[in-house]
């Protein structure tokens, strides 16, 4: 989904959230068989462990929180007030053993909106009174948005985040990373700017053309160590030990220092006068503790303003989201496998959320890029987040003016590529992979979330997956409730059937159903889809990780009755409509001598079967001899998948051909099971499969 979706964004493919594509998953290898458990004696035991994984973290965390904070149009200082919070209130109320909170480049978006809409513009003429009011008002929003939050896992409405269609969540993460990269540029230029994603992007060439020269010197430089960084590291494993942001602050700091940032003063350079100044660092507390001097309060009078409600409910909808959907992928790598409650982690996520707007935080999530570098430190507990946010706390309130001399520069660079990920041009080609109803779903929700917001955008995309189901023949009464019945229940395994379709729209019920008869009540699964006539790409992908659920609880979950449906594409995840499959029929005339020979080759391409038929006849060779005479032939048929018939095609030039004499014809035919001409077993019940453990 995101959850397959997401792995992109967990692996070292350039999509950071993750993959809905059939990417390869490393995840570090347990060194003990006991599942660490986030318990006291889990703190004693793994305290070594957590404690290390937490400094690594932080190290990655300390410039994200401050870049994200800024892009936001919040005080920097807010980014890492959410960050400790987070980590205190995590620890205690969820149990997500290996997820950070924190914020997150996903809701840069939002959060920037909400604070312009209140007549606020951010860092980008200084921090006005104005800006103070919109961040109060922002922080109103947030508690209304974190209330909701918290009511939703309580009512045990976590599993509404598997509703929305994975493209359109990947349209929308696109859509962001675009945002992101336009509102940096100017940023990492030293360019005042503003104004919508669209006119900022065709800006780009007057941005670079009136570019503080020493300003776009740190940010390019901290740009080509973002991009570059993670290749030198591929090929040096010890560069893998400092993380691409922290060598960044390395040079980036020193660079600000020369081009002596801390002082007012200009230049020339071609005759042109640039302006230098503490404007381009970071803005912190300038004395030890003066952090609790930033704390602010929310003003609650903001809700009062209709226009307040539209960002609550879109903090609460896609932060909620975003948070469901990266807990869940954090699961699929944890290399115990441990099961997080999402109905608990939205309320801790939702209570963090309320305690950090109470004292000036920006909202956060299960942020998805520092759970992986997590995992990958190897930390077995969610005391780990906590000690990230101690050390983030110790940093901030000890040394706030050495983060003081960070050039934002920098920090933009390193959004810059985030936002990179996020809209990397592969993931377009990833889409297509799967289908190109997928491709059309994904580039709809990214243009409408450019052109509107991010809720109107992703209900954009929403309808648009539902008018191609329409066309695809889904029924209108099955699209939002499932037809589903028990047809068979032995006591160990029980059959259950849907009826007419299953997408993401009715998919909701239809996992409920099979997580209470299987899961709940202990028993195998067979669920058959032999009578519906379309299942969607979403379903496809979320059959797969209720197949993982059933396999670590010691249960077999099948997918039966895909037999007579035909995929998409050749994705293993591709949406699947019931109808006629087009295959390949060769033909084959030869002598019978060679009937052995070919009918063999046919076989160990994965023929499932052929016919001969002995015969006579000439060729053009002997229509010129007189008299002419028919001579024994035989006549080989065998209908193959694309990939088999070319491969028996190749064979026939190649090897055949140049040795014996035979005329081969190829053409397509319908056939109603495809899966009856391949060879090993039937793929509609080998799909989706868990063996018991």
């Amino acid at each position: 989904m995101l959850v397959r979706l997401i792995k992109s964004h967990l692996t070292s493919s350039p999509h950071p959230l993750g993959t809905w594509t059939n990417r390869q998953m490393t995840t570090t290898t347990p060194q003990t068989s006991e599942v660490p458990r986030g318990n006291l004696a889990g703190f004693k035991k793994y305290f070594k462990q957590d404690f290390i994984s937490g400094l690594l973290v932080f190290l990655i965390a300390l410039p994200l929180c401050l870049g994200i904070s800024i892009a936001s149009g919040y005080p920097p200082i807010a980014g890492i007030f959410t960050a400790i919070v987070g980590s205190v209130v995590a620890t205690l109320i969820s149990n997500s053993e290996l997820t950070i909170k924190g914020p997150a480049a996903g809701l840069i978006v939002i959060a920037i909106g909400c604070i312009e809409s209140f007549g606020g513009d951010g860092m980008a003429g200084g921090w006005s009174a104005n800006d103070v009011d919109a961040y109060r008002a922002a922080l109103a929003v947030g508690v209304a948005a974190a209330v909701l939050q918290v009511a939703f896992g309580f009512f045990r409405a976590g599993i509404l985040g598997e509703f929305f269609p994975i493209s359109a969540v990947h349209g929308m993460l696109a859509a962001i990373g675009v945002i992101i990269i336009a509102k940096q540029i100017p940023v990492a230029l030293g360019v005042t700017a503003s104004g919508d994603p669209v006119t900022m992007l065709r800006e780009i060439p007057h941005y670079l053309a009136s570019a503080n020269p020493a300003i776009a010197t740190i940010g390019g430089t901290s740009i080509l160590i973002m991009f570059l960084w993670p290749m030198i590291g591929k090929k040096f494993k010890l560069a893998k030990v400092f993380p691409s942001p922290m060598i960044v602050l390395l040079v980036a700091v020193p660079m600000g220092m020369f081009f002596d940032l801390m002082h007012e003063h200009s230049y020339v350079l071609q005759n042109h006068q640039y302006q230098l100044g503490e404007n381009y660092l970071v803005a912190m507390p300038d004395r030890v503790f003066g952090m609790f001097d930033q704390i602010t309060t929310p003003d609650f009078s903001a809700l009062q303003q209709p226009k307040a409600w539209s960002w609550v409910f879109m903090f609460f909808v896609i932060g909620s989201l975003e948070s469901l959907l990266s807990a869940k992928a954090i699961d699929l790598i944890d290399p115990w496998r441990r099961k997080t409650n999402m109905d608990r982690d939205i309320v801790a996520v939702g209570c963090g959320n309320l305690c950090a707007a109470m004292v000036g935080g920006m909202p956060m999530i299960s942020e998805i890029v520092r759970s992986k570098a997590n995992i990958d430190n190897g930390a077995r507990t969610r005391f780990a987040d906590f000690w990230h946010g101690m050390f983030l706390l110790s940093c901030v309130a000890m040394i706030p003016m050495v983060l003081h001399r960070i050039p934002m520069a920098a920090l933009a660079a390193m959004l810059i590529y985030t936002g990179f990920r996020l809209a990397h041009p592969s993931e377009f080609m990833n889409v297509w992979r799967i289908g190109r109803e997928q491709l059309a779903i994904f580039t709809v929700t990214m243009v409408a979330v450019l052109a509107t917001d991010l809720l109107i955008g992703i209900a954009i995309g929403i309808a648009t997956k539902v008018v191609i189901h329409l066309a695809n023949g889904v029924p209108l009464r099955s699209l939002f409730k499932p037809e589903i019945e028990v047809a068979d229940d032995d006591g160990q395994t029980i059959r259950i059937v849907a009826y007419k379709s299953a997408v993401f729209s009715n998919w909701i019920p239809i996992r409920r159903q099979i997580e209470q008869l299987g899961l709940v009540e202990r028993k195998n699964v067979d669920f058959d889809l032999s009578e519906t006539k379309f299942v969607d790409h979403s379903v496809m992908d979320k059959l797969h990780e209720v197949s993982d659920d059933f396999s670590q609880q010691g249960l077999v979950f099948r997918v039966i009755g895909l037999d007579e449906h035909q995929p998409l594409t050749n994705h293993e995840h591709a949406a699947r409509r019931k109808g006629l499959c087009t295959l390949r029929r060769i033909t084959i005339m030869t002598a019978p001598e060679n009937e052995s020979m070919l009918v063999n080759q046919c076989i160990q391409l994965g023929a499932t079967g052929y016919t001969t038929t002995p015969c006579r006849g000439v060729g053009k060779h002997l229509l010129e001899q007189t008299p002419v005479q028919a001579i024994p032939q035989v006549r080989i048929e065998v209908i193959m998948i694309q990939t088999a018939c070319n491969e028996m095609l190749d064979f026939l030039r190649r090897e055949v051909q140049p040795h014996h004499r035979l005329t081969f014809v190829v053409e397509n035919v319908q056939v109603a099971r495809e899966n009856a001409f391949v060879a090993n077993g039937d793929p509609s019940k080998t799909l989706v499969k868990a063996s018991a453990v």
